[in-house]
């Protein structure tokens, strides 16, 4: 994701704006209550005429509050700074924290994901050997059934036919088998590749932009900020967060990625049965509905082209060839311009 594409979130769709739509909530509905329950002795209190003047005097003061922008704008600001301080109690709304939490996540995927990968691999080298014999067993009844026709041996060569035929329907089965697995190890391989440089990305922008935090809070406290924001101007700490926020989104939406091909994968290798050479429908069709949806965040552009690799018969695939970690675009991390 570029951060030209990057919509910040708004107060009230991060987790401490549900907190805030709570207690906005409960003021709300306890000052309903309170002015049903009360309503007589406040009709009473509004009689006397220096109490209708020290009414009419709040009522001024909170006109003035609602109206003007400076004071809208610092009330806002008070408002939802408690808010997120009560919501930082039970949920870790850090985006620092959050990253670090992403690193030891995408840690544990990619040892899940080697794993897959490798009984992946096995599966495809035994699939392999298969339709290798196959094809031998083919030619072999072939020539069995031309020399029992030579031999005028009619049953001897329907019989033999029809068994090279049988071999040949399910090689081409075991065909469509070996293809949507290619399809899965080229994609798993290059998840598991660019997930590592994500990881490092992501190490290297928590390891700057923690220190690089402190210093805009220490130099930006709340009172410098919410006057900032009487003022107009941008909020430092605020423009910061947003920035570090855009990053964990983004991890977040290809850490969903990541997983959730992981689990269409295991299905369908779960539902591979290669001593019969079947496979259930519903692990294909997950696989194949994942290969129709458009765009993927962690491949981008790639996934057509592996999945087009995966259909190439001219396009041989080698099992053998080592992982590599792809290279950064000189050295710069994918998460640089989120701050810019």
């Amino acid at each position: 994701m570029d951060s030209n594409d990057f919509k910040p979130k708004t107060f009230w769709q991060r987790p401490e704006g549900v907190t805030g739509m709570l207690f906005l909530s409960a003021i709300l509905i306890g000052l309903g209550a309170a002015l049903l329950t009360s309503l007589p002795a406040i009709i009473g209190f509004l009689q006397v005429t220096a109490n209708l003047v020290v009414v009419l005097m709040v009522l001024a003061a909170l006109i003035y509050v609602a109206l003007d922008p400076k004071m809208r704008a610092l009330v806002s600001y008070g408002y939802k700074s408690v808010m997120r301080w009560i919501t930082g109690l039970f949920v870790q709304i850090d985006p620092i924290g959050i990253l670090k939490g992403y690193v030891e996540h995408l840690q544990d995927n990619l040892r899940n994901m080697n794993k897959q990968m490798n009984k992946l691999r096995g599966q495809m080298h035994q699939l392999n050997e298969i339709i290798v014999n196959n094809k031998k067993e083919i030619q072999n009844n072939l020539q069995l059934a031309s020399q029992a026709k030579d031999a005028n041996n009619q049953a001897q060569m329907v019989l033999k036919s029809r068994k090279a035929g049988r071999l040949k329907e399910s090689n081409m089965r075991l065909d469509e088998l070996y293809n949507k697995m290619e399809v899965l190890y080229r994609v798993l391989k290059r998840m598991y590749e660019n997930s590592e440089v994500l990881m490092e990305d992501i190490k290297d922008q928590v390891e700057l932009k923690e220190q690089e935090r402190k210093a805009i809070h220490a130099s930006n406290s709340a009172m410098r900020s919410a006057m900032s924001v009487i003022q107009g101007d941008k909020d430092k700490r605020a423009m910061f967060d947003e920035a570090l926020e855009a990053v964990a989104d983004d991890v977040s939406q290809k850490v969903g990625e990541m997983e959730r091909f992981m689990e269409v994968s295991s299905s369908f290798m779960d539902s591979i049965d290669l001593q019969n050479g079947v496979f259930e429908e519903e692990g294909l069709e997950l696989l194949e509905k994942w290969e129709k949806e458009s765009f993927s965040k962690l491949l981008g552009d790639e996934k057509q082209t592996l999945i087009s690799k995966a259909n190439n018969d001219a396009d041989v695939l080698d099992l053998n060839e080592p992982i590599k970690m792809p290279e950064r675009m000189g050295h710069r991390n994918q998460y640089d311009n989120f701050f810019e």
